[in-house]
């Protein structure tokens, strides 16, 4: 590990915990009308298929903000709440804005910025990972990702885009993440790669892998990540 730079990491399960945040904004805006947790599930059932459209060339790229504006509709509608109206289903997508870093990750980050360049390299926009790094203090060095490069993840374009916006070689960047399908397309780009097994990701409705076998590191936190990395 001593050729790598820097690090850069999933943000969705990963860095902040989407489930509970998502849930605990549908609560604040719309009571007891839907069940949070199941809402915040079906939502981010629409998460992958809607991003499939833009990596398809079905249409032309629009932010995540775009895409979560466009399928809180469908979700509203099937939870029996299609009357909400219009400001309050643009503040519902502003809850994926407003989501709380796992305890771990700003301890585990203050160790690993010094040593390291740290940056999201996330599906979600640029305006959503500055808010979500103001809201926990995340120590970015930059932000990259899907909306610098107009392409969602796993494509090519977004791993790639890393190595070459630091100016390091692909095996100087190590992708971080709780799924193993990011980090396997990362590691066909020439990333090296780390897994943080986030067990209570979905709530415990699905249990994730307990490593990635594949991966450089498998670890409970990131403070075993700056532990294997040599971080003080």
């Amino acid at each position: 590990m001593d050729e790598v730079r820097a690090l850069v990491f999933d943000v969705f399960g990963t860095v902040v915990d989407w489930r509970s945040g998502v849930a605990r904004e549908m609560t604040r805006l719309l009571g007891d009308r839907v069940d949070a947790e199941r809402f915040a599930d079906d939502w981010r059932g629409r998460y992958s298929p809607s991003m499939d459209e833009v990596r398809t060339g079905r249409r032309p790229y629009a932010t995540l903000d775009v895409l979560h504006r466009e399928s809180v509709d469908e979700v509203l509608a099937e939870h029996g709440a299609d009357d909400v109206p219009a400001a309050v289903r643009d503040e519902l997508v502003l809850a994926w804005h407003r989501l709380d870093a796992w305890p771990d990750v700003v301890p585990g980050m203050r160790r690993l910025s010094p040593r390291f360049v740290l940056a999201p390299l996330s599906n979600g926009g640029i305006a959503l990972q500055v808010a979500l790094a103001r809201r926990s203090g995340l120590p970015w060095d930059a932000v990259l990702g899907a909306e610098v490069v107009g392409h969602y993840k796993p494509d090519a374009e977004v791993y790639d885009s890393a190595p070459r916006l630091l100016g390091l070689e692909p095996g100087q960047v190590l992708m971080v993440a709780a799924h193993v399908s990011d980090l396997a397309a990362a590691r066909d780009r020439g990333l090296r790669t780390a897994y943080v097994h986030r067990p209570a990701e979905f709530g415990g409705r699905r249990t994730p892998p307990a490593s990635d076998p594949d991966a450089d590191f498998s670890v409970v936190s990131f403070g075993e990540l700056a532990d294997r990395l040599g971080a003080p």
